[in-house]
């Protein structure tokens, strides 16, 4: 993926920084600069496909990015990186789990924070590979998942979007698991009783709608606090679907834009949290284009948040 496409906009000055947008910011790996946060594109809905799920989701990346290009850009002096796209071919999800993990790892390595753009929920294993491949069996992880679903079905020798926390739970005795945003009716019983046997820590949507933000950044802060690393992961399908019409499982009663945005602040703002994914965008049904955008502030405020740039809670 060339700079151009899909990082392009209007330029109001070619030298004035408080006058940049992204466009103007984002630079690729050939740079050689070791930037603050790295982006990486994960092109793949094969997860959703094996889950029974509506496909389109590959192409969110760069309908992320499209969204990204022409925001204002806030960071000040911090540089943001693109290291392209990594894309599931013939079907072959664990192999391109593998090649995000590669990157991923990479990003960390050279001391930067990571923002992955997906593709379907699939994408949080291989950024969670990443992340023990940096990291080593040892050290605690902990991922914090903003989602109506727990995502805990059996995988039986084939991952899709709907098992990669079992996966991680079963493989992992370093790993545990907070959601945010669980839908009552959006798991079968069988899938709490699942929770209840991996040691799952949830809020249920009800719940969330019930606390303020100080509650509920006290909560997340509590979470962290117990891991050396944690990640975020953030499924779109989380939000109603009158804000988020363009994803595979929509949600009539889902959480606020606003809602999502204090968790993704509260959480991305920890030292503890280097590493976020955005999860579930399907462009083929994004009633004008309404998910892309919000995906891409919800985004903004990760990177934001990274950087110690966004508001206080």
């Amino acid at each position: 993926m060339g700079l151009d496409e899909p990082w392009k906009g209007q330029i109001e000055s070619a030298a004035d920084k408080n006058r940049f947008k992204y466009h103007q910011i984002v630079a690729g790996p050939e740079s050689g600069e070791n930037a603050e946060v790295t982006l990486i594109g994960f092109c793949c809905d094969e997860g959703v496909r094996r889950n029974n799920g509506r496909p389109g989701a590959a192409k969110a990346p760069d309908a992320i990015r499209s969204a990204l290009a022409p925001m204002p850009w806030h960071g000040e002096e911090a540089s943001l990186c693109d290291y392209g796209n990594v894309s599931c071919r013939d079907s072959q999800l664990e192999e391109a789990q593998d090649e995000l993990a590669e990157k991923v790892s990479e990003a960390y390595g050279q001391g930067s924070s990571v923002v992955i753009l997906g593709g379907g929920h699939e994408t949080l294993y291989g950024h969670y590979l990443g992340l023990r491949l940096h990291l080593g069996p040892e050290a605690s992880v902990g991922i914090l998942n903003i989602d109506a679903h727990f995502d805990l079905r059996p995988h039986d020798g084939e991952a899709s979007s709907g098992t990669m926390f079992r996966q991680i739970l079963e493989e992992d005795q370093n790993a545990g698991y907070f959601i945010i945003g669980i839908q009552r009716f959006g798991n079968l019983r069988f899938l709490f009783e699942t929770a209840g046997e991996f040691d799952v820590d949830y809020l249920p949507e009800e719940t969330v709608r019930q606390s303020d933000p100080t509650q509920l950044s006290t909560r997340i802060q509590s979470f962290i606090g117990r891991y050396d690393t944690v990640i975020v992961t953030l499924c779109m399908d989380v939000l109603d679907m009158a804000s988020a019409p363009g994803v595979s499982a929509p949600s009539p009663f889902g959480l606020d834009p606003a809602t999502v945005r204090t968790v993704i602040r509260a959480a991305c703002s920890h030292p503890a949290v280097r590493s976020f994914d955005i999860s579930e965008i399907n462009p083929d049904v994004d009633e004008g284009g309404r998910t892309v955008r919000l995906g891409a502030a919800l985004t903004n405020e990760a990177i934001l948040s990274f950087l110690g740039k966004a508001p206080e809670i």
